[in-house]
């Protein structure tokens, strides 16, 4: 039976096990801009607080949907054990420098399962990686507009609570 569901099943096991990767690396993301958030609130920026833990629940959306889409294409879903999540951080600057990071990782992963959907002609794969294709190209914005204030405002005096204000306003419209 088990080889018959395989057969049935509209991904290949090679793309299957690249979308289980990426559902741990969206955890990953999602328990990371939880670390920050909660890291902000306890050195006292509020408004990056509640910005990582929006970040936090957007990457557990963007979890759930590939998660979905496995399973709906006959693939097994798995739910990813999720451990060594960084919780401390030398500086606020650094906690922004660790969220660009991590959004250029996940990008370079979505494109290696692209060219690998591409390498299997798999249309229907890659159709549905072009809104997170598009997605990351929001996330990657945000994140370095937000580090970019560092540049702007600069961290002297009252300009980390300055930057603080502003992560929150920083938006993403498409050209």
């Amino acid at each position: 039976m088990k080889d018959l569901m395989r057969i049935k099943s509209l991904i290949s096991q090679d793309i299957e096990t690249l979308l289980n990767q990426q559902i741990k690396k969206e955890a990953h993301s999602s328990s990371l801009y939880l670390s920050m958030s909660s890291w902000c609130d306890q050195n006292g920026f509020d408004y990056s607080a509640d910005y990582f833990a929006k970040q936090s629940e957007e990457e557990r959306v963007h979890q759930l949907k590939l998660f979905k889409y496995v399973l709906d294409m006959g693939g097994n879903a798995i739910s990813p054990e999720i451990m060594g999540i960084k919780s401390d951080f030398i500086s606020f600057r650094e906690v922004f420098e660790d969220a660009l990071e991590a959004e250029i990782s996940i990008t370079q992963s979505f494109k290696n399962i692209y060219a690998r959907c591409q390498k299997e002609m798999d249309f229907v794969t890659m159709e549905f990686l072009n809104w997170f294709l598009k997605e990351q190209r929001e996330e990657e914005y945000k994140a370095r507009r937000a580090l970019e204030l560092f540049e702007v405002i600069g961290e002297e005096g009252t300009g980390r609570w300055e930057i603080d204000k502003h992560v929150n306003k920083i938006t993403y419209s498409e050209q």
